[in-house]
């Protein structure tokens, strides 16, 4: 687990180095040369302990192969000179990871692109844990975007019954790929802020057909409102004329009427009238 630690002010040993540094100049003029060798000697290994923590960052300290602990104040430090300072960001990254082919819930080959925004949380994690928590985030994410795929259709034009689709279900969709992703990256000490679905779309080799399949359904729907705007229609028709007695139909007459109106109604094109000179009767 990780652990904060608070080193030494690095403004101290600077102080003492000034000060070996004189006493080593003053010995070698003094002719002291055993003296001057020993300080000059602490003062080059002394220097080795300094280090700066930045804003947002810390350093992970090791000693001869031992964790000793994290730094996350900012300033000016120093520490054994034997230790190993290895640097951490803790700022806030993201990356937008390129559409990624994946099967939805009933098998149909989708393009799914995302963007992750991520921070280290634990030092120690995100630096013992995993060879490399960088790559670690982006194979990640893609293991997570391949298991959510397969739990949503891309629509519900197959599942009548799904209530959440990758198209429809936005929130609900993101929401499990966020608690997908951060889930799986909790083991290398990564916090994932936000993640979401930025491509959404159907695989080259099948787009064609479904947006041929939209289509389709598009005009199956437009064609049933008209069907239903016709049957209004013509039956308002027959209701007004009756109520109007502007004439009697008897049951052959009025077959002939509402197919001629439906077909008016229901046409795609405009209809070419055809006047009768004669009389109707014959």
């Amino acid at each position: 687990m990780e652990k904060i630690t608070k080193p030494s002010s690095g403004y101290i040993f600077l102080l003492i180095e000034l000060i070996l540094l004189v006493g080593t100049v003053f010995a070698f003029v003094n002719e002291q040369f055993v003296l001057g060798a020993a300080t000059s000697l602490l003062f080059f290994v002394f220097i080795g302990g300094f280090f700066i923590v930045d804003p947002n960052r810390a350093v992970v300290l090791l000693l001869f192969g031992e964790y000793k602990g994290t730094v996350k104040d900012n300033g000016f430090f120093w520490v054994n000179p034997f230790m190993i300072k290895k640097k951490v960001s803790l700022r806030v990254r993201n990356f937008e990871n390129k559409p990624l082919k994946v099967n939805d819930k009933i098998g149909n080959p989708v393009m799914i692109g995302t963007i992750v925004v991520w921070q280290v949380q634990d030092t120690f994690k995100s630096t013992f844990e995993v060879e490399d928590y960088e790559n670690f985030v982006h194979l990640q994410t893609d293991a997570a975007v391949r298991k959510m795929a397969g739990l949503f259709c891309y629509d519900n034009f197959e599942d009548e019954g799904a209530e959440v689709t990758l198209r429809s279900g936005v929130e609900e969709v993101n929401h499990s790929l966020e608690a997908e992703i951060s889930d799986r990256l909790n083991h290398a000490g990564i916090k994932v802020i936000e993640a979401r679905i930025s491509h959404l779309a159907y695989s080259s080799e099948i787009a064609s057909a479904m947006l041929q399949r939209q289509q389709a359904t598009a005009i199956v729907a437009a064609r049933k409102k008209i069907v239903e705007g016709a049957v209004g229609m013509v039956e308002m028709a027959l209701e007004d004329l009756k109520f109007k007695n502007i004439i009697e139909f008897d049951n052959e007459k009025k077959a002939v009427m509402v197919s001629n109106l439906m077909v008016v109604l229901c046409s795609d094109k405009s209809a070419s009238p055809v006047l009768n000179v004669g009389t109707l009767n014959q």
